[in-house]
């Protein structure tokens, strides 16, 4: 077989715990049609171990928004997305994201397509301590998730905030920052905000502000947004981050690749 034949299948434990029978249909799929190499993680070290091992073969995750997070931090740090593509059949609580980004619902069609399917381009957003953002950066964070530490651990409460489009915040705390898109001074420390978002959209990130009260929402374009101000955490995707008190983040279109179903 080809190299593009040879697998690597990881599979998440949630995945395995919360639908045993859809792991089990990827699985015959996935081995019917290639070599495929199985691994079943028991944690977050073995999950990315397994990734590291890889050597040749083309990593196919199974399991849900989380790994699929997971895998893309991990390839990231190991500078291995800009040359090549992460495939995922999406099972588990949490599916959205990857429907989203345009993986087939049911295990018999995301399989097929990790056969079958064609390689596509997505941007990352990136920030200065090497953390990515596949899906929406919201601050404040959203107040039911303060707290949560791990990517890995199974907060449902959190499930909401992977959909598209752009989630709403419930009501927080107001924050005074700096928000800054190329330069352009959105919002600065003399005046409050309610929510400050950022999304990954056409090759440049779109930073919205949310002005207290009733002022109208501010929207850029850019490759670069860095926001600053007094302690602030942000949630990235499920990830609830900080305090922290400046944080930017770089647009890198094309940065990973995903394979989806190929164009009819």
């Amino acid at each position: 077989m080809s190299a593009h034949d040879q697998l690597l299948v990881v599979i998440d434990p949630v995945a395995r715990r919360s639908d045993g029978e859809s792991v089990r249909i990827a699985k015959d799929v996935l081995c019917g049609g290639s070599e495929a190499k199985i691994c079943l993680p028991e944690g977050p070290e073995e999950f990315a171990r397994a990734l590291a091992r890889r050597g040749a073969r083309r990593p196919v995750v199974v399991g849900d928004d989380r790994a699929l997070l997971r895998a893309v931090a991990l390839l990231h740090r190991d500078r291995w997305l800009g040359d090549g593509a992460l495939s995922l059949v999406p099972v588990g609580p949490a599916v959205e994201l990857a429907h989203s980004l345009g993986v087939p619902r049911g295990a018999v069609a995301a399989a097929r397509a990790v056969l079958d399917g064609a390689v596509r381009r997505l941007d990352l957003l990136v920030d200065e301590s090497d953390g990515v953002v596949v899906g929406d950066l919201a601050i404040p964070a959203f107040p039911a998730a303060v707290g949560a530490g791990s990517v890995w651990g199974a907060c449902r409460s959190l499930v909401r905030t992977l959909r598209r489009p752009a989630p709403v915040l419930l009501p927080g705390p107001r924050h005074r920052l700096r928000v800054e898109a190329d330069g352009l001074l959105l919002a600065d420390l003399d005046q409050e905000v309610e929510a400050v978002t950022v999304r990954a959209a056409g090759g440049r990130a779109r930073v919205t502000v949310r002005p207290a009260g009733a002022g109208q929402p501010l929207s850029a374009k850019a490759l670069t947004v860095t926001v600053s101000g007094p302690d602030f955490r942000y949630q990235a995707d499920t990830l609830i981050t900080g305090p922290v008190r400046t944080r930017t983040w770089t647009l890198r279109a094309g940065a990973w690749g995903l394979t989806l179903p190929s164009p009819v």
